[in-house]
């Protein structure tokens, strides 16, 4: 059985049920489970949608990091399950942790980021409602604009602040910014990929004159979205194949959740009898250079060889 996790903190996330159980579907996952937080007036009748129409089995409303210990172990009410999949706050990131081994899961979600490299040639004004849309998720959430040109920087700090007063999500954005809002000046393109590079963010967009031009030396992003028309927030509802991706520069070594996540691979191994023979001597060898006297006896038993 696989559990999704869909927060419900600060926003209602029907997308994360689509952008996870449908994955789910696909690798021919035969039981799952969605749990998400309650709300004063019950479950988002979007969530609830979502759930029905990705193919959900069962939803729990019940969130936080009680959850996940709940769905590791299993309750009176809640049955264990094999792996747990979705983001959430640093609690349920913290309790995912602690309990893998227990069971399983995806990845450690930290807050979501996104950097962004830009020139003069980028719309300023959409910059800017990227760098919102990712800082409204959550006061935690972080912002990089890498560029160039120290003007266009500038120009573009005056004009967040400018349209800040404004701006639906006012005070989580705000605090976003004063806290985890960074403008980065580089002197050339190899210099971007560079810092785009170390940041390793979980969504990186390009927004340049030819934003091709970094698809190979950008290699370390949880997504990368190329041009105007390709803005992150497209990756958060209807591109994919899932907005759930590696935060906080995990994406160095690990990448965003796919169909693979619900398979398992494993080796088969069926030897003739010849092909045994060609190969025994150096397993022989290997187990009577690490004093592995029995593992030497088990190959040594089926030798034929004259």
């Amino acid at each position: 059985m696989s559990v999704f996790y869909v927060p419900g903190g600060k926003a209602s996330y029907p997308s994360t049920v689509l952008m996870t159980v449908t994955l789910a579907k696909v690798a021919g996952v035969e039981d799952i489970t969605v749990v998400t937080p309650p709300q004063q007036h019950g479950l988002s009748d979007a969530v609830l949608a979502a759930c029905y129409i990705a193919g959900a089995d069962n939803v729990y409303q019940v969130g936080g990091a009680q959850s996940i210990a709940a769905l590791a172990y299993g309750t009176e009410t809640i049955p264990k399950v094999d792996k747990i999949v979705g983001p959430g706050n640093q609690y349920v990131a913290y309790a995912k942790k602690y309990l893998y081994g227990q069971v399983g899961i995806d990845q450690i979600a930290g807050p979501s980021e996104i950097a962004l490299i830009i020139d003069d040639t980028a719309d300023l004004n959409a910059i800017t409602y990227d760098v919102f849309a990712q800082a409204e998720h959550d006061e935690l959430a972080r912002t990089f604009v890498i560029s160039e040109d120290r003007d266009v920087l500038e120009r573009l700090e005056s004009n967040i602040q400018e349209q800040l007063r404004t701006i639906e999500r006012q005070p989580i954005v705000e605090a976003s910014l004063q806290n985890n809002h960074f403008l980065i000046a580089v002197a050339n393109q190899d210099e971007a990929s560079d810092v785009m590079n170390q940041i390793a963010p979980e969504h990186a967009s390009i927004q340049t004159r030819n934003p091709e031009a970094y698809l190979n030396k950008v290699r370390y992003v949880g997504a990368l979205f190329l041009g105007y028309y390709s803005p992150e927030v497209i990756g958060d509802y209807v591109a994919g194949p899932s907005h759930v991706l590696p935060t906080n520069q995990t994406a160095r070594f690990t990448n965003g959740l796919s169909v693979n996540d619900f398979l398992t691979r494993h080796s088969v191994i069926n030897l003739s009898e010849k092909s045994f023979n060609q190969i025994e001597d150096a397993a022989r060898t290997l187990a009577h250079t690490e004093a592995l006297y029995n593992h030497e006896q088990s190959v040594q038993v089926r030798t034929t060889k004259e």
